[in-house]
């Protein structure tokens, strides 16, 4: 469609007549994008309330329609890239985010690791080495004074804040470690998401590490009594490494409880859509 066409269309967004706005809603939805700029053009110059609203519900839906089609595109080629899939999920909430300043961040993160790192350390100096820099150096902590808050789930506002809740530190202790090739990978614990030291060769955990406790180093006896507090079993699903598509499920069933506290339950049930898509995995 023709600038001209879509401006003669968006000028009809103050149109009380609901049939013709319904039209014109649905119509600028499948335009797709690329109406944003022109969207929010108006939006600046518009000094009608009502048109506003109009606008920004329909740039809502768009990005919201863009995020299913990346989350389902991530799922089909790209689910072993943690990071791309959390970047997906930031875009629900910051849609106009510079990624690139993530990526710098934990660029930079592994960089001043890498700085430090001699390839005759064994797994244990490793970690401690992590623990210095993520920890000590660049300062990353637990939340504690707001566990529940939604922006500990938004990966750029932990590397901001350097606070953030179990999943969301150990995903990044786990991306700058790959990064540099040191096997550390989530794990899907009940009530308190961790990491692990993976033995490459058998695939196995070598120790365990508590992100959110300054990456204390955990055994599998440690592991196996959480479990029996909890009353579970030791499950493979537990206490061996999980997908990408389960980190993202976490996060987002974390985002549901937040917003559930805060009494959002629009973005509940919206973001729970896309729960439902990584289900259909």
């Amino acid at each position: 469609m023709q600038e001209n066409e879509l401006r003669a269309l968006i000028s009809l967004l103050d149109d009380p007549d609901t049939e013709i706005f319904d039209h014109v809603e649905q119509h600028l939805i499948t335009c797709g994008p690329e109406v944003i700029p022109i969207l929010e053009e108006t939006w600046e110059s518009s000094f009608d309330p009502l048109s506003q609203t109009r606008i920004e519900n329909i740039i809502h839906r768009i990005q919201f329609d863009q995020i299913k089609n990346d989350l389902q595109l991530w799922m089909l080629q790209n689910s072993n890239d943690l990071l791309a899939g959390m970047l997906i999920i930031n875009r629900y909430q910051y849609p106009n985010l510079d990624e690139d300043i993530v990526h710098l961040q934990l660029a930079e993160l592994r960089r001043n690791i890498w700085l430090h790192l001699m390839y005759d350390m064994n797994p244990m100096e490793k970690v401690k080495l992590l623990n210095n820099i993520l920890f000590k150096e660049f300062g990353l902590s637990g939340n504690t004074a707001n566990y529940h808050d939604p922006q500990n789930s938004f990966i750029h506002k932990v590397l901001e804040t350097k606070k953030g809740n179990p999943l969301s530190l150990a995903c990044i202790y786990s991306i700058v470690a790959q990064k540099l090739d040191i096997p550390v990978l989530g794990i899907n614990l009940p009530k308190h998401f961790i990491a692990a030291y993976i033995d490459e060769e058998l695939q196995t955990p070598l120790f365990y590490i508590n992100v959110f406790n300054r990456g204390q180093i955990m055994k599998h006896d440690d592991i196996y009594s959480f479990l029996k507090q909890l009353n579970l079993p030791p499950r493979e699903e537990f206490i061996l490494p999980c997908s990408n598509v389960a980190i993202l499920k976490r996060i987002i069933r974390n985002l549901m409880t937040a917003y559930d506290n805060l009494g959002n339950l629009e973005k509940r049930e919206e973001i729970a859509i896309l729960l439902n898509l990584l289900d259909d995995e």
